[in-house]
């Protein structure tokens, strides 16, 4: 996967390092699906998606991409699934030392691995937001520690872990889970509080992983292991304001979008998701009404809240 173009065709001058607010980092890897093969062509899919959309977002009246988004190089490590999550984490980091707003996009979830150990690492007081139809708390599968349904354990274990749409699990995974932090489809479905009731227990800075799997194969039949009773799009998109509007997102990746040549709404509902986000996140900063931000109009300015470590080069 080749990285000659800009994001959904922007013009160059919004597509430079140097003055760009946002990395979008490609990561076409799937080693370690255990269903339907595809996600490694998903970032493909979603950027020739994103190349047919409209980039003036009407509910936020605003035009994102002129904060600038800079398109790196696909991540293409994939001899295993520990090399691959350390390049990930090793770019991902990079990244963020360079004061950006990093955004990622899969590939299976198991790169959300090296994602998120990156973010741990760069923020404190994280919370990662875990959007999905799937628990993946597994500590081992198919025996490695770097597979797909392990996607989040080490999250578990070393941030402050928010679960939201989950609806299929192993028994195993109830032992791991923080019931008080996890919310399940099936009560979402009968809560009229659920989005406030998962605000309420984010911290400040929130790191989002989006496994599209999340959403109803209604709307999102291209994915690796798609499940019935997911989220629905404005549904989905409501819940996404709040979060961006009432904590500080500092970064977020969206995965497991496995296209069909047939069949490409799914595609551009990922591509659709990924800008939203980006206008959720730039509008709020610009309305300054994040409760937790800095009082300032840049998103960028977060360094304080780095946690101390080494710069990367």
């Amino acid at each position: 996967m080749e990285n000659k173009k800009t994001y959904a065709g922007i013009p160059e001058q919004y597509a430079k390092l140097e003055t760009a607010k946002v990395v979008l980092i490609p990561v076409p890897y799937d080693g370690t699906s255990t269903w339907q093969k595809g996600a490694d062509k998903g970032p493909e899919a979603f950027l020739s998606a994103s190349n047919n959309m409209e980039l003036y977002d009407i509910e936020t009246d605003n035009e994102v991409y002129k904060e600038g988004i800079y398109l790196t190089e696909a991540v293409t490590e994939n001899e295993s699934p520990e090399k691959m999550v350390d390049a990930v984490h090793s770019e991902v980091k990079k990244y963020i030392n360079k004061n950006k707003f990093v955004t990622i996009f899969g590939g299976e979830h198991s790169i959300s691995i090296g994602t998120i150990r990156a973010f741990n690492e760069c923020f404190n007081n994280l919370s990662v937001l875990h959007i999905d139809a799937h628990a993946d708390l597994r500590k081992r599968y198919e025996g490695s520690t770097y597979n797909h349904a392990c996607a989040v354990y080490e999250a578990n274990e070393n941030s402050n872990l928010v679960q939201v749409g989950i609806r299929s699990m192993d028994i195993s995974e109830t032992r791991v889970m923080n019931k008080e932090k996890v919310f399940f489809a099936h009560d979402m479905a009968v809560s009229e509080y659920w989005m406030d009731d998962v605000i309420d227990q984010l911290t400040g800075n929130v790191f989002i992983t989006f496994d599209l799997d999340a959403l109803d194969p209604s709307i999102m039949p291209s994915t690796g292991t798609p499940e019935p009773g997911g989220l629905l799009y404005f549904e989905t998109l409501e819940f996404l304001k709040k979060v961006f509007t009432k904590r500080n997102v500092v970064g977020f990746d969206i995965v497991e979008l496995c296209p069909n040549p047939q069949e490409k709404s799914s595609d551009f509902l990922a591509a659709k998701l990924y800008y939203k986000m980006l206008s959720y996140k730039f509008s709020s900063e610009m309305e300054d009404q994040e409760e937790y931000s800095l009082n300032t109009n840049s998103p960028f300015n977060q360094l304080s809240k780095f946690k101390d470590n080494d710069e990367y080069e």
